[in-house]
């Protein structure tokens, strides 16, 4: 496994970040043990959560996930240490007006809760998870800062935010001297390439963030579980979710995972690998999230560790999957 900066901090993380929102969702908790055992074990110090997973499904309240890896930490404290927790604040987490969004007064209660979760005194990257358009920014960063001055977290970051948003926060950091964000994480793959790379991209490189992809299979379409005209089984997640329908329904969506598993064929990998594999080539990319459900899924995904496509086979992929400016 290699590690690499998170953008311009001095921290280390693997390059591929351990994704928790299937925990308590699609894999039970003794599944999520396994995970977080053996992704640790194959070197993976880079675990990623939220408050608000898996709040969405029947019977949950949310903080499902950050239990689950607050239960794995307690198995064996010493990993604490070796591991470098994130967790993200935004999304609703109880009633009433003030039980979602980045004012201070959600900040402060979200992150305590986080770390009873969590089981720690401290909080490695604790992101935004989207923007507030109700909350003042420089409110929020000062609530951070505070968090930073405090010990409770060590960086901070965004994901869901557009260049605009992340530069006017960067902006106000070093105007008033505050905590300021170490990475971004959008949503960004093969398939989903424009919102990223039309702004976000220029912007991370200026300012030296780092870049943590989300759903870098686009939703395992890029794992090659689906066929050109064949319908998703009913009862299913690539039946129900509007975003598979979307890629299935996409022409160019196939045309791309032709070319994904051409490569990886040819290399002996598989499509997964060869997808993850595009992203840690882009050189503002620090450590893509996976998303295992299984051990089989999670396998699969840490053969992308250290692979390296040809500079003809990076070409290929971004030819087929290049949008129109």
């Amino acid at each position: 496994m290699n590690y690499r900066r998170l953008g311009r901090s001095g921290m280390k993380v693997s390059e591929l970040c351990m994704g928790t929102m299937q925990f308590g969702w699609t894999a039970d908790e003794t599944t999520a043990l396994q995970i977080l055992d053996r992704a640790f074990d194959a070197g993976l110090n880079f675990i990623d959560s939220a408050d608000v997973y898996s709040r969405w499904v029947e019977g949950n309240s949310g903080g499902e996930a950050e239990q689950i890896v607050g239960r794995w930490l307690a198995k064996s404290p010493a990993r604490r240490d070796q591991v470098i927790l994130a967790t993200k604040v935004r999304g609703r987490m109880g009633d009433g007006p003030n039980g979602e969004g980045l004012s201070r007064l959600h900040i402060v209660a979200a992150v305590q809760a986080s770390l009873r979760r969590l089981g720690t005194d401290h909080i490695d990257l604790y992101q935004l998870h989207s923007p507030d358009p109700d909350t003042p920014i420089d409110e929020t960063l000062e609530a951070l800062d505070d968090l930073v001055r405090q010990g409770y977290v060590r960086y901070i970051g965004c994901s869901n935010f557009e260049a605009w948003r992340t530069v006017e926060a960067l902006w106000t950091s070093d105007r008033e001297h505050l905590a300021a964000f170490a990475c971004v994480q959008p949503h960004y793959n093969l398939l989903h390439r424009r919102e990223f790379e039309q702004e976000l991209e220029a912007a991370c490189r200026s300012f030296g963030l780092g870049v943590l992809p989300y759903s870098p299979l686009a939703s395992g379409f890029l794992s090659g579980k689906y066929a050109r005209g064949v319908a998703p089984t009913p009862g299913t997640r690539g039946a129900s979710s509007g975003r598979i329908r979307a890629y299935l329904e996409n022409p160019q969506a196939w045309d791309v995972l032709e070319v994904v598993s051409q490569l990886g064929k040819a290399r002996g990998e598989s499509p997964s690998q060869v997808a993850l594999a595009w992203l840690l080539s882009k050189p503002e990319v620090t450590s893509p999230i996976i998303g295992p459900r299984n051990l089989a899924q999670l396998e699969d995904n840490l053969g992308a560790a250290g692979l390296v496509l040809t500079p003809e086979e990076i070409q290929a992929l971004e030819r087929v999957s290049a949008w129109e400016g």
